[in-house]
């Protein structure tokens, strides 16, 4: 059952970014691209941008039902009677006063033994921090605290819009460049140089090639950012709670759940498998030791 809804919300998806972006492409009268004199670079620019931005602002508007679905978030409020999950409510409500925030976050709770906690949202009013039951369970409250206003922090800055943003710019310049090259390569060797036959297989080779290099950049910023919230949190609730904190998770680094490790939620986790050396260039998060070092440092 589970397979046939992911297969469900896959077609969806595609279907309403397809759906959109043919409407757009109306909307703008936008000309094919190829024309019998060659590329249209403003077309290609405007059809790259559509696609680009499209696609990453439908899986912005609907990221916070898909990590509810795919991580099966129970929500929970203040009339619960748990009372671990009462004071988990409680001190997302109060450390958001405390951070300004507007709207209060929807509070969720999924069944994991793994110890982490992430935010998604598309916009600051409909946000959404959800933390692991083994956090809930294992970690001193105090530490809680720390990590509801790490998550806080990522919505407080931002970071989902602004991770959208990057995402469609890198995806314009991942299928421009490729439609770019790809054309030069097909047609040098042609008098017409409208004859584009064959050169799908340059443009596919070049969006794998650009997509890995656009993945540094997208990786660089969301470490950039993690390091932001931990130095946001300790602001908010004291540099030694935040230690305390990333210490725990460090600890309880190897405690894995295949069952919730889903691709599109890994990256939103405040803690992930970060890497050294080389591979450092692909991780969404930085080294626990660099963060409680960056964090010592303040």
């Amino acid at each position: 059952m589970n397979f046939i809804k992911r297969i469900f919300l896959f077609i969806l998806i595609n279907l309403l970014v397809v759906l959109t972006i043919t409407t757009l492409l109306n909307i703008f009268n936008l000309r094919p691209y190829l024309t019998a004199h060659g590329l249209d670079i403003n077309s290609l620019a405007i059809f790259c941008l559509l696609w680009g931005f499209t696609g990453a602002f439908i899986s912005l508007l609907l990221s916070k039902k898909i990590a509810k679905w795919a991580m099966r978030v129970e929500i929970i409020d203040e009339s619960t009677t748990n009372d671990n999950l009462k004071f988990v409510f409680d001190s997302v409500k109060k450390i958001a006063n405390e951070a300004d925030l507007e709207y209060m976050p929807e509070v969720g709770v999924y069944s994991s033994n793994e110890v982490n906690a992430f935010a998604t949202g598309p916009s600051k009013k409909r946000s959404l921090i959800a933390l692991s039951s083994g956090l809930i369970n294992k970690m001193p409250k105090d530490e809680i605290e720390a990590i509801i206003g790490h998550e806080i922090s990522h919505i407080t800055n931002g970071d989902m819009i602004t991770m959208t943003l990057l995402q469609g710019v890198v995806n314009a310049f991942v299928m421009f460049l490729a439609r770019i090259l790809a054309f030069a390569i097909s047609s040098s060797n042609k008098r017409n140089r409208s004859s584009y036959t064959g050169s799908y297989f340059f443009v596919y080779i070049f969006e794998i090639i650009f997509m890995i290099l656009g993945s540094f950049v997208l990786a660089f910023y969301s470490r950039k950012r993690e390091f932001r919230a931990d130095e946001n949190s300790a602001r908010l609730l004291g540099k030694e709670k935040m230690i305390k904190a990333l210490q725990s998770l460090k600890s309880f680094y190897d405690i894995k759940d295949l069952k919730k490790e889903k691709l599109a939620i890994q990256s939103l986790k405040i803690s992930n498998n970060s890497k050294r050396g080389l591979l450092n260039l692909f991780s969404t998060h930085p080294p626990l030791d660099d963060r409680i070092e960056k964090l010592k440092n303040l």
